[in-house]
């Protein structure tokens, strides 16, 4: 099965912000997601939406077949963090922590669900009850 995939690092937002987004998208048929992603208000939904673009750029780079591809693997890690001092009383200073992410996202092909074929039975006909 092939694959194509595409990364994003150092995005300017924290993790747990942008998983909630791709756990949204994790398993569904990139052209839905797409199309799910302009309605999402959330932050996170623009860069995962390019990202899966690009992912598809790629795919179609391979020769990869575009029309059943889904979101195979997406993955949020936290990536570079930027330290920053925010005043506090009598001249000392706390922390604060700005939080970057890092995206990974493979597009692979649908496996091919095989239907079930349903025996239909046939059903033997109720005789009806005569009445004495």
């Amino acid at each position: 099965m092939k694959s194509a995939h595409a990364t994003l690092s150092n995005f300017r937002q924290a993790p747990r912000k942008m998983r909630m987004v791709a756990n949204a998208v994790r398993g569904k048929k990139v052209t839905d997601v797409l199309v799910n992603l302009d309605f999402v208000a959330k932050k996170a939904s623009l860069p995962i939406k390019n990202l899966i673009l690009s992912a598809l750029a790629n795919a179609k780079a391979l020769d990869i077949p575009t029309e059943n591809l889904i979101v195979k693997t997406i993955q949020v890690n936290g990536g570079k963090i930027m330290y920053r001092r925010r005043p506090a009383a009598r001249g000392s200073a706390h922390p604060i922590r700005k939080r970057t992410s890092a995206i990974f996202v493979e597009l692979a092909e649908s496996p091919v669900i095989k239907s079930k074929v349903h025996k239909v039975r046939k059903e033997k006909s109720v005789s009806t009850l005569k009445t004495l």
